[in-house]
């Protein structure tokens, strides 16, 4: 995926890094090696790295422009946030993308998290002069306030992901008075809104964009990998809730499965976007190249 077209708005990805990233057996805690060599001689290529037995995971951010807002989606890692190996990795290439895509920083109206962990807020903030400012200063950025609420009480307890998250890119967005704390059907207008989805984070959200009659969704981590549509019950180890997780991405796939629906999980690799479809057992992941 580079740009998807839908109605009179556009929807472009800027990748952080990608690549294989993690083994399923260390992800998911349900995991059955059989069960997973079955489904990845059908599933598309792009997900799996057969030579490193690692799933590809990607890191990115997507651009929303309509008529009257250029929005982003999930801000990816940041840098100078002092991350502990392998979330280090080289910054250079989304400053690169994002300038690419013709935007500056100053450009944003609006910054939408599905959730507030380490890899989907970074960006929200960048160090200046020893403080963390907002990297976007005339956006405003969406919370869902329990979300919000949730980490600064895990913080509070010492209890909060590596790299400070909340007190680094969440915290300093809410000093500046650039931060909306939403309740779960936030609406922005007729275009874009929030639908809840919470398992993986307290209060995780997908975003919803629709014009020209067509819809798409951002998904946020509902689910990392394709391996989930086929196996909702897999949860990852990096889920606040698994139990939750599940039964939001069941009823999630339920709903949108054969509704022509596009899905764009921030995770799946290239071309990212694509289709639910039912299946005897369960439902099946259809890339859209």
């Amino acid at each position: 995926m580079r740009t998807l077209k839908i109605g009179d708005i556009s929807i472009t990805s800027i990748i952080e890094r990608d690549g294989p990233w993690r083994k399923p057996a260390d992800m998911f805690p349900a995991y059955d090696p059989e069960v997973a060599a079955q489904h990845l001689k059908t599933l598309d290529p792009v997900v799996f790295d057969p030579v490193s037995g690692m799933m590809y995971i990607t890191y990115q951010t997507f651009v929303v422009r309509t008529p009257h807002h250029t929005i982003l989606i999930d801000t990816c890692t940041g840098e100078d946030k002092g991350y502990p190996a392998p979330m280090d990795f080289p910054k250079q290439r989304y400053l690169e993308e994002f300038k690419a895509a013709g935007l500056s920083f100053d450009k944003i109206d609006y910054v939408f998290c599905t959730h507030l962990h380490i890899d989907h807020c970074g960006w929200n903030t960048i160090l200046r002069d020893g403080r963390w400012v907002p990297t976007f200063p005339n956006a405003k950025y969406v919370f869902h306030k329990s979300e919000y609420a949730a980490w600064e009480q895990a913080t509070k307890q010492d209890k909060q992901p590596p790299g400070n998250v909340w007190r680094f890119n969440c915290l300093p967005i809410v000093e500046a008075g650039q931060a909306l704390l939403v309740d779960d059907g936030y609406t922005l207008d007729d275009t874009v809104w929030l639908t809840p989805t919470p398992g993986h984070s307290p209060c995780h959200c997908c975003v919803n964009i629709k014009s020209g009659g067509q819809h798409a969704v951002v998904t946020g981590d509902l689910m990392h990998h394709a391996l989930q549509v086929r196996e909702p019950g897999w949860s990852t180890i990096f889920d606040w809730d698994a139990k939750q997780a599940e039964v939001s991405r069941r009823r999630f796939l339920g709903d949108i499965a054969g509704t022509g629906t596009f899905v764009l999980p921030i995770h799946f690799p290239s071309p990212t976007v694509g289709r639910v479809e039912a299946t005897a057992d369960a439902f099946d992941y259809k890339f859209i190249a």
